[in-house]
């Protein structure tokens, strides 16, 4: 979900790409120009709401990729990613400056930092392979909040939301990995619907 501010009342403008909206056959950058120039117009924050299919859509994927770039028209966003309670995450990942003291005063456990892609992988399994290959980057800074962390706190999502757009103009996104061109079922790959 990419959403703009609307001033003066700080709400946000789904600026989301729906099923059927561009055509799939067109070439990967064609797909990314079209989001980023038409579809994230003005967004300055892309706030992924993650649950137990999310890593398998393509139209995630093209929307992550799009707002990692800074396109002809608008400049590339922060990303902040929301873990729903559906997925099976167990942890949340901390990079915005301030971030633990402001969202998570109340714990008071060890923080550990993460370096391998096979920790990201089994913490956040539902997780984009995009959003991990960045989380892995130091130069960028991108939040995995819980929902719980957000639900009727909405003083924790306008901080996160305002620290997600200040971070995102300074982030240095891996772009490496190619746009997904198809969704990708994995009941199907095993014979099970």
């Amino acid at each position: 979900m990419h959403l703009q501010t609307i001033s003066p009342y700080g709400a946000f403008k789904d600026g989301s790409v729906e099923v059927g909206d561009i055509d799939d056959e067109l070439p990967s950058e064609t797909i990314r120009r079209i989001i980023r120039d038409d579809y994230l117009r003005d967004t300055e924050v892309t706030i992924l709401l993650c649950g137990t299919e999310t890593r398998f859509r393509k139209h995630i994927d093209w929307e992550l990729k799009s707002s990692m770039i800074d396109g002809r028209v608008n400049k590339k966003s922060g990303i902040l990613i929301v873990d729903l309670p559906s997925t099976s995450s167990t942890s949340w990942h901390c990079s915005l400056p301030n971030e633990k003291a402001v969202i998570y005063p109340d714990y008071a456990g060890s923080w550990m930092s993460l370096s391998q892609k096979s920790d990201y992988l089994s913490r956040y399994p539902d997780m984009p392979e995009r959003v991990i290959d960045n989380l892995l980057v130091s130069q960028v800074s991108m939040s995995v909040v819980p929902w719980s962390r957000i639900e009727n706190q909405p003083d924790n999502l306008r901080w996160l939301v305002d620290a997600t757009a200040t971070a995102g103009r300074s982030n240095q996104y891996d772009l490496s990995l190619p746009m997904r061109r198809k969704n990708y079922n994995p009941k199907l790959e095993y014979g099970t619907v």
